[in-house]
């Protein structure tokens, strides 16, 4: 770590070795409802409790477990949270408790506490469960000092105990807590609701017929809105946003018009705790009723329920809670007499600690904007995620005449300058391997951009089809049901355009291309810069041009994700699941796994992180023959424990000499008497299969962005009757950069790409690695300089959302 060949940073990096849990005891509960993902931030806990030197006690049964305290209050080992990463719920139990509310309860929790001198409490549940940790915070000292006086406890265990520390993560499926972009569990109960809608579109597609859905939520209506924009739902009923008075007449007007237009089924999704403006509830039978007597389409009702919360964690959660589950540690370690209790989460893609009271209280605050029927300050509070997914739903799910279509209105705000004509035309296209959400990021550019008045030209087969010219108009009702389609409905090629760009030129002027959209991957990048470099020589490259990063890999410059990486890490650990059940049957055997991604070790190590994983292989991080032998020793050890499998990941081209048979034959032999091996190639199941949530919610989201930053950058570029734009800024990326989506100049991103192994230069996801390495019981370093701040949660933003907006 020190030594002659430090890095520069040395200085502004720390390194928790220095943050010592030698002497302290951390406790962990989980409370109220369960949530999947929670085992996850358990296992995290505790091991990342064990691995600085504290002590970890289970609390079973939530704060019941805590008031009851006795066998409810465990020590918990190392080998105590093996094989529960992919078990959904909470396999510590957790409970409703009506008695810690009272302060009995609560005095006999703190006894129970200070008897195994626990002063470190780590919380997942939601906000009631948060709140009533705080509170015990509050009460702790006199807690304390009434114990002393009952006698039940003497001065020294006062002393010893005299602060207690409170870090809360949230585990809801709901996603209703103030300062969090997800809470651990709402993907994952996405993922169950995506599943049925997907099995009823099929059986209401073979019909004709309407499905009303409920979906859970209590008063958020978090999980009906995203469900309704990943599945492409006709109307959506949540409690933020109630309908104006009269959405009978225009919801049955608008199904109607959809059937008109050979749409087959119809899909309305109603949040449990939706309302109209009289805070009268809508409930999905009286929909059902309504729909049957003015339309009389046969119409069927299905209630989600517990389906909801049930079922394995998806990957996003996995990972969500493990990195929440070692932050938390960290922010107990850290915390001293004067921090607030706070909670550890994610806003976009980095960590984050926000004082617990600051976002209950906001948390709160929605409840009482939406009973003054303050509807739009409710929305507000709720925080950019899901503002943004509001803003999209309603850019999507209107229709408009074509008389609505801006073709006219733009013309007299243009005045005297110049007469524009709105109605550009927009080519989008796929370029690259197939990857699941590229048909959802089609279907929303397509819509909005007609919506914004365009015409929208479809390109099939890449740019081999430009220039062969398959390019033709597609209209509104052509994407029906394509989000939760995989692959690429447009199809896709590699072919760069660089060997054809006469031929490309001339079918942009056929075509009066005015904007090109396309989504792909590191070709995608690859296309854009040839096409960018080209406007010297070509005019017709001088329009704006847009990257919607999609790509299993994970592997292009310029943002933090891609779209379908997340399809790919559920394919992978799903089958990881099952390989470790069937490990763990057979008992003391090691699986090889070689996962897809180029030279681009993402999908492997975030695939190993969701799975558990003993070690994995990268191209980023060079191994050599005596890191081979280490892993196997250390596997070895393993085998000595109750834990009797391994689990090793290779990325594709990690390394041209150590390849999988390499690594198999290598642990064969050197476990010989102690564990036995087989090896698993995943191949290209990681690119099929229909998208997930987050990938059909980010393609909609993303291409929505898109679109308006091309119609923006049309107008800025229309001089002269004509489309010219051939600065930086008119060839982008749209990427996600930490906790924004951020349009980057393709000029610029060169400069951060290995070009010979198709990978950006810094890649963010390498900090995870070891924390992948804690988990499995690696020593390692870990820069936690990267870990979050404690910040406070911000209310008045600032209006333009266009540099920055939440997945």
């Amino acid at each position: 770590m020190a030594g002659a060949s430090a890095p520069k940073r040395q200085d502004t990096r720390k390194f928790f070795e220095n943050l010592s849990g030698a002497g302290k005891s951390i406790a962990v509960l989980t409370s109220g409802g369960d949530a999947q993902g929670m085992n996850a931030a358990v296992r995290a806990v505790v091991r990342m409790g064990i691995y600085v030197g504290a002590k970890v006690y289970f609390i079973h049964e939530g704060y019941q477990g805590m008031v009851d305290g006795g066998d409810n209050i465990k020590e918990a080992k190392w080998e105590s949270v093996s094989s529960m990463l992919q078990v959904g719920g909470t396999v510590i139990g957790s409970a409703r408790c009506k008695d810690f509310r009272t302060h009995e309860g609560r005095l006999k929790a703190a006894h129970n506490l200070v008897q195994r001198d626990i002063t470190n409490l780590c919380v997942i549940g939601g906000d009631g469960s948060l709140t009533g940790a705080n509170l015990f915070r509050e009460e702790w000292s006199s807690l304390l000092e009434e114990l002393l006086q009952q006698g039940l406890i003497d001065e020294e265990a006062t002393q010893r105990n005299s602060e207690l520390h409170i870090v809360g993560m949230v585990g809801s499926i709901d996603n209703d807590f103030c300062g969090t972009d997800m809470t651990i569990g709402t993907d994952s109960a996405l993922h169950r609701i995506i599943e049925v809608v997907d099995a009823i579109m099929t059986t209401a597609q073979s019909h004709q017929r309407t499905f009303v859905l409920e979906v859970m939520g209590r008063h958020c209506g978090y999980l009906a809105l995203v469900s309704a924009l990943a599945c492409g739902a006709d109307w959506v009923f949540i409690p933020e946003m109630p309908p104006e008075d009269g959405w009978e007449d225009n919801m049955c007007q608008k199904l109607s018009e959809n059937r008109a237009d050979k749409k087959r089924l119809n899909i309305i999704i109603v949040a449990e705790g939706a309302i109209d403006r009289h805070n009268k509830s809508i409930t999905p039978d009286y929909i059902k009723d309504l729909v049957v007597r003015r339309l009389g389409f046969d119409t069927r009702v299905t209630i989600l329920g517990h389906v909801q919360r049930g079922g394995t964690p998806s990957a996003f959660d996995r990972i969500l809670a493990s990195r929440m589950g070692v932050e938390a540690v960290l922010a107990l370690l850290e915390a001293s007499a004067n921090t607030p209790a706070c909670v550890v989460s994610l806003v976009g893609n980095q960590a984050v600690r926000l004082p617990l009271m600051e976002c209950v209280q906001m948390t709160q605050e929605v409840q009482k904007a939406m009973d003054e029927k303050k509807f739009d300050e409710a929305v507000r509070l709720r925080g950019r995620s899901f503002e943004n997914n509001l803003s999209t739903y309603r850019l999507l799910s209107f229709r408009k005449a074509d008389s609505e279509l801006p073709n006219g209105e733009e013309e007299e705000e243009a005045g005297d300058e110049e007469q524009i004509d709105s109605s550009f035309n927009v080519a989008v296209m796929n370029v690259g391997a197939p990857a699941a959400g590229m048909n959802a990021a089609v279907r929303s550019a397509v819509r909005v951009g007609i919506t914004e008045g365009h015409k929208m030209f479809a390109v099939n087969d890449g740019f081999e089809g430009f220039y062969k010219g398959q390019i033709k108009e597609i209209k509104w009702g052509d994407v029906g049901g394509w989000t939760g389609q995989g692959g690429s409905l447009l199809g896709t090629k590699r072919t760069l355009p660089g060997k054809h760009l006469d031929k490309i030129a001339e079918q942009m002027r056929i075509h009066n291309i005015n904007a090109l959209l396309v989504v792909g991957g590191f070709e995608a990048f690859e296309s854009i810069l040839q096409l960018y470099v080209a406007r010297a020589d070509y005019e017709e490259f001088c329009i704006p041009m847009c990257i919607l990063p999609a790509t299993i890999s994970n592997n292009v410059p310029g943002t933090d994700l891609s779209l379908g990486a997340d399809t790919s890490l559920n394919a992978i650990v799903e089958t990881c699941d099952r390989i470790k059940q069937s490990a763990s049957g057979t008992k003391r055997r090691v699986f090889i796994i070689e996962t897809m991604g180029g030279y681009c070790g993402y999908l492997a190590t975030v695939g190993g992180l969701a799975a558990g994983a003993d070690t994995v292989y990268i191209y980023e991080e060079p191994f050599d023959i005596r890191d081979l032998q280490a892993n196997v020793e250390h596997l070895t050890e393993k085998m000595k424990t109750s834990i009797q499998r391994g689990l090793v990941l290779r990325n594709e081209n990690c390394n041209e000499n150590f390849t999988t048979d390499f690594i198999y034959q290598l642990y064969s032999e050197e476990g010989r008497g102690v564990f036995d091996c087989r090896k698993n190639i995943l191949g290209h199941m990681q690119q099929g299969g229909a998208p997930s949530p987050f990938d059909r919610n980010f393609g909609t989201k993303i291409a929505a962005k898109a679109m308006q930053w091309i119609t923006r950058t049309l107008k800025e570029s229309y001089k002269g009757g004509r489309v010219f734009a051939n600065s930086e800024e008119t060839a982008c990326l749209l990427g996600m950069r930490r906790r924004t989506l951020v349009f980057q100049p393709v000029a610029q991103l060169r400069d951060e790409t290995d070009f010979v192994h198709r990978i950006p230069k810094e890649q963010w996801w390498l900090k995870l690695r070891p924390l992948m390495k804690i988990l499995a019981k690696y020593k390692t370093s870990y820069d936690v300089s990267d870990s979050g701040q404690l910040e406070h949660v911000t209310r008045v933003r600032p209006k333009d959302s266009n540099t920055s907006t939440a997945i």
